[in-house]
């Protein structure tokens, strides 16, 4: 039996929600693979994630502009140093894990899983394949560091294929598959049966709104 383990991170619900659909995907259609999910900054510093990830929470609602300023700075100078050097620590703490599952596989949804991952394999401390799935619209660099180790990248789409070719990144690498959603997506619904039960009216127009916490 093929073992695959999947990293996230839970800064947002995005990276955790792709996650998932990639292993409710995988179990839907492969009955010899046995699947782990895996929250990788936890695992490796529970007191870290739970500061790193209020914060990111408390940014977001207050202050999304100091946020974007972070995101967009942590591919260049200090913060990419800090960020990677620390990558580079909680690697060795993540090994117990990947020495204990031993996966054939590992999926990261989030970079730091891919960093941290890229940087065993690289030790020759681990010989799984690493796929990458970018739950962004535009391909950070935090996303490429150590590219040349990871075996697949998958992307939101051709654009950013395009970008990843441009960066260098060989082309048989990278994938435009589109960021993973959940099956339920993909089922059918009558119109007139959810109207109706939403005691909404058919030749009305609907406006939904959606907000977050």
């Amino acid at each position: 039996m093929k073992k695959v383990l999947i990293f996230y991170a839970a800064y947002g619900g995005g990276h955790l929600s792709a996650a998932r659909s990639i292993k409710e995907y995988i179990e839907n259609n492969y009955n010899d693979v046995e699947i782990r999910l895996v929250d990788c900054v936890k695992y490796v510093n529970k007191a870290l994630d739970k500061l790193t990830t209020t914060a990111y929470n408390e940014m977001a609602k207050k202050a999304p502009w100091a946020w974007g300023k972070i995101y967009s700075n942590s591919q260049k100078g200090v913060f990419a140093k800090v960020s990677n050097g620390s990558n580079k620590m909680m690697a060795m703490k993540l090994n117990k894990l990947l020495q204990e599952y031993n996966p054939d596989l590992i999926i990261s949804t989030h970079p730091f899983g891919s960093q941290m991952c890229t940087v065993l394999k690289e030790k020759g401390k681990i010989h799984a394949k690493i796929a990458t799935v970018m739950t962004d619209y535009a391909p950070h660099d935090q996303w490429l560091v150590n590219a040349n180790i990871v075996d697949y990248f998958f992307v939101a789409h051709e654009g950013m294929k395009q970008d990843l070719i441009e960066k260098g990144i060989d082309k048989n690498k990278v994938f435009a598959t589109g960021i993973p959603l959940s099956n339920r997506f993909l089922k059918s619904y009558h119109k007139k049966e959810i109207l109706d039960e939403l005691g909404l009216e058919e030749n009305k127009k609907t406006v939904l709104f959606f907000a977050g916490r």
